[in-house]
């Protein structure tokens, strides 16, 4: 698989970046996979040359980063063979200090990941969300004094406004503070809102966007169908899903599906290529509870998609509503 540059870094990364969080505890959500059930998926990735992987402290509380240390370190002789994401935000406990982005819990979260990932050091920190409640000053002093003392590379956000990313980074380089390398955001053929300020500002500033949902939470690969049909079981228990998506965003599934038919692939294939190929999407960011799901994030990598199919695509698309943002 293709290896690029992590937005502007020299850090080298598969242009599949294979999203952690299906990994878990089954008793936590009945879609999570157990160790022994998601190693093969894991291993199938790995032999197709991925190597970025992206987890969070608050997937199945924890849970998520054992599963992921163990199996890395199963498929990879040398630390430096892979890229290794996680994130801090959610609470991990029910103190009042036990989420968020102060200083104290982004000290303690790190801590507290690489001992579960069983590693010294993580190559992606990411804020998860933005905190409204603590000073972005103090956010970032923290972030820097984190990849000072060695324990992550880079740093990296998640979904927020445009302006508040842009204040971060101002911050960051008033201060000769660590600047923030990566956009995880909310991005896929059904919600493309994110082309209006927050991409063009990636763009400007050489930061790497790894979109989250590139499926759409499965809509766009057909987990749902009009009138409220659900194919599979996370479809069936998404409600977050339900929440970020409407009705006419099957204008566009139907859109996929066609064009996925005349080329005879899966339509995941079809959504996923179409996002690899926008300007400054460096990995999309897949989930994948089945080998297929791997399978077609793989494909996806090869297909390019000509003009008038990507027309075709984008023609349906409706406004939507700023989300994914909470």
């Amino acid at each position: 698989m293709e290896q690029v540059r992590l937005g502007t870094t020299g850090t080298k990364v598969s242009r599949i970046c294979l999203g952690m969080m299906s990994y878990g505890d089954p008793a936590d959500r009945e879609w999570f996979l157990d160790e022994e059930t998601g190693e093969p998926i894991v291993r199938r990735a790995v032999e197709a040359g991925v190597t970025f992987f992206d987890t969070a402290d608050m997937y199945s509380t924890g849970v998520s980063e054992e599963i992921t240390g163990r199996l890395l370190k199963r498929f990879f002789e040398r630390r430096d063979d892979y890229v290794l994401a996680t994130k801090v935000f959610f609470p991990m406990g029910p103190g009042p200090n036990d989420g968020g982005l102060s200083r104290k819990h982004i000290m303690a979260g790190i801590d507290a990941s690489l001992r579960r990932l069983d590693t010294d050091h993580v190559d992606l920190y990411q804020i998860h969300r933005w905190d409204y409640d603590t000073p972005i000053e103090e956010t970032m002093e923290a972030l820097h004094d984190v990849v000072k003392a060695g324990k992550a590379r880079y740093i990296g956000a998640s979904s927020m406004f445009a302006w508040q990313f842009a204040k971060a980074q101002h911050v960051a380089e008033v201060n000769g503070w660590t600047k923030f390398v990566t956009m995880q955001n909310h991005y896929n053929l059904v919600y493309r809102e994110e082309e209006r300020e927050m991409i063009p500002l990636c763009l400007d500033q050489g930061v790497g966007c790894i979109p989250w949902s590139p499926l759409a939470r499965g809509l766009l690969a057909g987990n749902r169908e009009r009138g409220g049909e659900r194919n599979t079981v996370r479809a069936g228990s998404d409600a977050y899903a339900d929440a970020l998506y409407e009705e006419s965003d099957f204008d566009v599934v139907d859109a996929v599906r066609e064009v996925a038919a005349e080329r005879g692939v899966a339509p995941a294939q079809v959504a996923l290529a179409w996002l690899l190929g926008k300007p400054g999407v460096t990995a999309p960011i897949v989930g994948a509870t089945k080998l297929p799901h791997i399978e077609d994030a793989i494909a996806a990598a090869d297909l390019t998609l000509d003009d008038k199919e990507v027309e075709r695509l984008e023609a349906p698309y409706r406004p939507h509503p700023v989300s994914g943002h909470s």
